[in-house]
């Protein structure tokens, strides 16, 4: 099967990939939409027409964030409305108090290289129980739901026999990479699970954004210099970078498409890890992140852990 292209390319934003896209009478709901793409993200979809929920632990801010859409876009239907990813009770709460359809889902939210091993109160390790087990209790009832990974996922597979790092030594990069493939399996498994019902999931790689979430690689100033190791790194603007969530979650181009995986505002192909080498930002999705078998295995975890 060719994999899908678009007009779009990595220089294209968010507004370029909705011009001429009418959301009018549709609900969007942004994870982590306060800040960095999530934010960039949310505005292009509420310039488009949507109505746009941000979700995200600092309700102040994100009802600033909110604000300031609307002054921007002149979309009065933006609201804002306090999740924590981490704490069940939060999504449990934000899924019981939702009224009305949801027809896209922009799984953004997350954290990043936790320097310290850290687990939730049952026991997970804290990126994985984040960025993957509060999305998959957020995600049923999405009618198009947009996941976003990281190339990061080429660092590490799901490692079923110890995803909270108890018998091996605790990596901050390896437990981000494995909860980032463990979004793309999600997205490969709820594609097939959720067909019938009208319900599409892809992943995506938004690209390199500077921004908060990187403050536990590069410091709480997120400054140049505290980012000079990565000199060279090619850094796209938090508007680039939502140009493919933007093109998943609400693209008319991508409608009835399900279970890939996208980066530059393309589907990427499949590439092997270990011959990336020193590429800056390599293009593509790693086979232990689409594979049927552990994708599958993933969600009957997930589903004990979230308790469905």
């Amino acid at each position: 099967m060719a994999l899908l292209t678009t007009p779009f390319n990595r220089e294209s934003t968010a507004d370029e990939v909705l011009a001429g896209v009418g959301l009018h009478g549709r609900t969007a709901l942004v994870t982590g939409g306060s800040s960095g793409v999530g934010s960039a993200t949310a505005r292009a979809l509420a310039r488009a027409g949507a109505r746009v929920v941000i979700a995200a632990r600092g309700l102040a801010r994100a009802r600033e964030v909110a604000a300031g859409i609307t002054a921007d876009t002149g979309n009065r239907a933006v609201t804002a409305i306090a999740l924590d990813l981490s704490a069940p009770a939060s999504v449990h709460g934000l899924v019981s108090a939702w009224q009305g359809p949801l027809h896209m889902l922009v799984n953004n939210a997350g954290i990043m290289a936790l320097p310290d091993p850290d687990r939730d109160a049952d026991g997970w390790e804290r990126q994985f129980a984040t960025n993957h087990l509060g999305h998959f209790a957020l995600a049923a009832g999405g009618g198009r739901i947009a996941v976003v990974s990281s190339t990061a996922h080429l660092g590490s597979p799901v490692v079923f026999d110890d995803i909270n790092f108890r018998e091996r030594p605790y990596d901050p990069l390896l437990a981000y990479g494995q909860s980032k493939s463990a979004v793309v399996l999600f997205a490969a498994e709820a594609g097939k699970r959720w067909a019938a019902d009208g319900i599409t999931a892809n992943a995506l790689m938004p690209g390199g954004i500077k921004s908060p979430l990187q403050k536990h690689a590069f410091g709480e100033d997120m400054s140049d210099e505290a980012r000079a190791v990565y000199d060279g790194y090619p850094w796209r603007s938090a508007d680039q970078g939502a140009a493919t969530s933007v093109l998943v979650a609400a693209s008319p181009l991508l409608d009835g498409v399900s279970g890939r995986y996208f980066q530059n505002s393309a589907e990427a192909p499949v590439i092997d890890p270990a011959l990336v080498g020193q590429a800056a930002e390599p293009v593509g999705v790693a086979p232990h992140a689409i594979d049927p078998e552990s994708a599958a295995r993933l969600w009957d975890v997930s589903e004990q852990a979230v308790g469905g």
